[in-house]
């Protein structure tokens, strides 16, 4: 239901992308649906998440990845998304419904923001992130005013470029920053820009 309170009473002009799509839509692709999070997801998210092999491919991810995790990030979901801080999507297969992953846009800032992904172990190799980080990455383009996506991978996880360059990101670099562990890890940086005729 409409919640008149946000809609009627914007007491500072802001930029519309804050106020425009008050829930966050669905995005199609010909194999996904990149949809809202919901409390009913987080035993998913656990169990796929929760894995060692897929801890070990992120910078974020805690394993092991305890009870009650899923359910508080998930519940952060509503408000970055309406104060435009990040947007996640959950990567679910078009015909069964089945959660697949997870791909994000994070640090949302102006009109940057950063991307991030992962993809549950029994999905690995079937270009599903390819296929779902690309369509996030044309819809910030087009709905969100986002002109410019950085992302970046552990170095000891090349998979995770190889989705950079097929979405047509651009590398322009690496890093090195303290992982979960405090040890100093390599990353490498790709980035995307938008750029408009007008």
């Amino acid at each position: 239901h409409n919640s008149p309170s946000v809609l009627v009473t914007p007491r500072r002009k802001r930029t519309p992308a804050l106020c425009e799509a008050m829930k966050q839509p669905c995005i199609k692709t010909d194999r996904l649906i990149l949809r809202r999070f919901c409390k009913a997801d987080s035993k998913d998210v656990q169990q796929l998440a929760g894995k060692r092999e897929v801890s070990e491919t992120t910078l974020n991810i805690p394993y092991p990845y305890k009870d009650g995790m899923a359910t508080e990030w998930i519940s952060t979901h509503s408000t970055n998304w309406t104060k435009r801080n990040a947007v996640a999507y959950a990567i679910t297969d078009k015909i069964s419904g089945k959660l697949i992953g997870t791909v994000s846009l994070t640090k949302i800032v102006g009109n940057h923001a950063e991307l991030g992904y992962w993809i549950g172990l029994p999905f690995w190799g079937l270009g599903y992130c390819t296929e779902a980080a690309s369509a996030l990455v044309e819809f910030a383009f087009m709905n969100l005013r986002i002109t410019k996506i950085i992302a970046e991978h552990l170095s000891s996880n090349p998979s995770s470029g190889r989705v950079m360059q097929k979405i047509g990101m651009n590398y322009i670099g690496s890093k090195k920053i303290l992982d979960r562990n405090k040890k100093m890890v390599p990353l490498e940086i790709y980035e995307a820009i938008h750029t408009t005729n007008t």
